[in-house]
């Protein structure tokens, strides 16, 4: 089964932080790793957040060669659905609610959950998923 990866994960491949490693052998290990649309806008946003601009390009450009190996989950109306009852239940922030439904989506606990965010980590555990990363 594939490995649903959220933006925090992901983000380690692009920038040198604690976990960057465990991030992307975890990734690496996965030949079909899968993430919501919305990934994308978070980890180029967070990029260009916390990269110099020469540096935020080249990891753009390895994020966007990345993708391709992705298998995106679509935020149709039935997965925000499920992403605004997630986040009444546990509290989460939305663009983790929508990463939390977006793993449901895709085969509910039966898929790992992969982040380095405590409290998505608690969420997640919280509706099932087994947890790798934080």
């Amino acid at each position: 089964m594939s490995l649903y990866v959220d933006s925090s994960a992901l983000l380690k491949r692009y920038v040198d932080e604690p976990d960057s490693e465990a991030a992307d052998a975890l990734l690496r290990s996965d030949p079909s790793p899968l993430t919501a649309r919305h990934t994308i806008v978070e980890v180029r946003r967070n990029l260009a957040r916390v990269l110099t601009e020469r540096d935020a390009v080249a990891a753009r450009s390895a994020f966007m060669d990345d993708l391709k190996a992705l298998s995106l989950v679509e935020l149709d109306a039935d997965t925000c659905e499920m992403g605004a009852a997630i986040a009444e239940v546990t509290g989460v922030r939305t663009l983790d609610a929508l990463h939390l439904a977006a793993a449901q989506r895709a085969g509910g606990a039966a898929v790992p959950f992969l982040t380095f965010d405590v409290r998505q980590a608690q969420a997640a555990r919280a509706l099932g998923f087994a947890v790798v990363g934080a």
